[in-house]
């Protein structure tokens, strides 16, 4: 299911030698073909996919990165993406394929291993791999100190909330600490403060920093700063992709694009202040910074609901990614490299010369982001969809699926059967599995599917079914390989690598 290669590793030096810095920074549910960078991908005519917005500061960003076309949420909502990201171990694993679920404790996380290779660790910003004051929302709430933040040492995070103005994140304890104003300017303050302190007293050691704000998710408050609403069209005005049918609520769709592409420009407006302090302090030349998010939002394509994710289709899984290395190197390039969230673990870590836990599924994809010829590839990547709620066991939307280079198969627990040509049909207008003549490629999909759920101990099954993989605080209990032992056991650090 894999090419082989010889192994490749690839450094991302700094200027001063050492290990590079890494800043990370993740928006929750940003959707590549919403930044024109991805759009303009997309061909014309009446396939245009249209976005009536500029995001300079990623368009700076980009043209000094390496950046990634077929980078994919293989598990489109937001615990089970960052559980992934955060451990290298897929949902099967980890038991996370609802939201809100408690992390076990023996899970080595990806500040583990960069921690333990020296480097120093702050996480700002939304977590969502705890139960916080679920199912309490959109009160202050927290992750307690310790295992439950998977090895961050300097914490300024939230679990899950949506109060973007004025809102919420726990430090050293469980007090709660109010950012000032709109959630990306606010959470400025506490990534200024890591560096302030890191520049202080750990000057002589990399650092990792990991920022995550909350927008462009949806939210029941205001959205965005009245000032972000400034030069997009008005709501009538507005211009829906072609794959919008009529028959959706198109003033409501409308309504949720124009706050989407507000929040995306205070995002934009965001990175911009990151890459300026960065500058300011003289670390640019020392600093590996990646961009992505965790999921899409299908904004009303195939008649789903805008803040709709949890679909095989593009607009739910495929992600925008790109990463500005310290000495330049592969600024400007654009590759096609398949790469899932439980790669992005030991992908840095082979960026940043960091052993990888042996607990990690994924693979170090660096050398082929990187563009070596023999680097290890993937022919396809596991997708997946566990239930029709985002926080409850509920039957309904249970799905599995492949994605490729080219195509997107996925065969729901009902029978039903999708599958594009991504190449051809970038808006997933035609479902292939309808057609005769596609049979055998289904039939190879198919089998590829079916080879990795192998590969997890996977089955397709009613959600219900997981109910007895969490106990009665949401903390893991059991996986796809049966009963796990106690839930706040600690790590076997024999294993993390460093």
């Amino acid at each position: 299911m894999r090419v082989s290669s010889s192994d490749f590793s690839i450094r991302a030096p700094s200027s001063s030698g050492r290990r590079p810095n890494v800043v990370f920074i993740m928006p929750d549910q940003l959707r590549a073909r919403s930044l024109p960078l991805y759009q303009r991908r997309l061909p014309d005519a009446d396939n245009t996919y249209p976005l009536p917005i500029e995001t300079p500061h990623l368009e700076l960003l980009a043209s000094q990165s390496l950046v990634l076309d077929d980078v994919v949420s293989t598990c489109p909502v937001c615990t089970p993406y960052r559980a992934m990201l955060q451990t290298g171990r897929h949902p099967q694993t980890t038991g996370h394929i609802i939201n809100s679920t408690r992390t076990r404790w023996s899970e080595i996380g990806l500040a583990d291993a960069f921690g333990r290779s020296g480097y120093r660790t702050g996480y700002v910003g939304k977590w969502h791999l705890h139960t916080g004051a679920w199912p309490a929302n959109n009160v202050p709430d927290w992750v307690p100190e310790g295992r439950d933040r998977l090895g961050w040492q300097s914490w300024r995070g939230y679990n899950q909330h949506m109060v973007y103005f004025d809102g919420y994140v726990n430090g050293d304890d469980w007090n709660a600490d109010r950012w000032s104003g709109y959630e990306t300017r606010g959470l400025q303050a506490y990534t200024r403060a890591f560096l302030d302190e890191h520049q202080a007293s750990h000057a002589d050691d990399p650092f990792f920093l990991f920022l995550s704000p909350q927008p462009p998710h949806d939210s029941p408050f205001t959205m965005a700063p009245e000032e972000a609403y400034a030069g997009l069209p008005e709501i009538e005005a507005v211009s829906l992709p072609a794959n919008v049918p009529e028959g959706v609520d198109r003033t409501r769709v409308k309504k949720a694009y124009r706050d989407y592409m507000a929040m995306i420009l205070m995002v934009d407006e965001m990175v911009g202040s990151v890459l300026s302090d960065l500058e300011r302090r003289g670390l640019t030349d020392d600093t590996l910074v990646v961009f992505t998010s965790d999921h899409g939002t299908m904004g009303g394509s195939h008649g789903r609901g805008f803040w709709e994710k949890k679909q095989p289709q593009e607009e739910s899984i495929q992600v925008p990614f790109m990463v500005r290395f310290p000495d330049g190197r592969h600024g400007g390039e654009r590759r096609s490299v398949l790469t899932s969230p439980v790669d992005l673990f030991p992908s840095l870590c082979g960026l940043c010369g960091v052993g990888v836990p042996r607990t990690v599924e994924g693979h170090d994809l660096s050398g082929a982001w990187c563009g070596a010829s023999d680097a290890l590839q993937q022919e396809g990547v596991l997708l997946m969809n566990f239930s029709e709620a985002f926080d409850h066991y509920r039957n309904g939307n249970e799905w599995r699926g492949v994605r490729t280079r080219d195509h997107c198969y996925a065969r729901y627990l009902d029978g039903r059967e999708v599958l594009y040509g991504l190449r051809d049909d970038p808006l997933q207008m035609e479902n292939l599995a309808e057609y005769r003549r596609h049979a055998d490629l289904k039939s190879s999909l198919a089998a590829m599917m079916g080879s990795l759920m192998a590969e997890r101990g996977d089955e397709l099954q009613p959600c219900v079914n997981y109910r007895d993989w969490v106990d009665t605080q949401r903390r893991v209990v059991r996986n796809a390989y049966g009963p796990l032992p106690d839930p706040e056991q600690l790590p076997d650090w024999s294993l993390c690598g460093a």
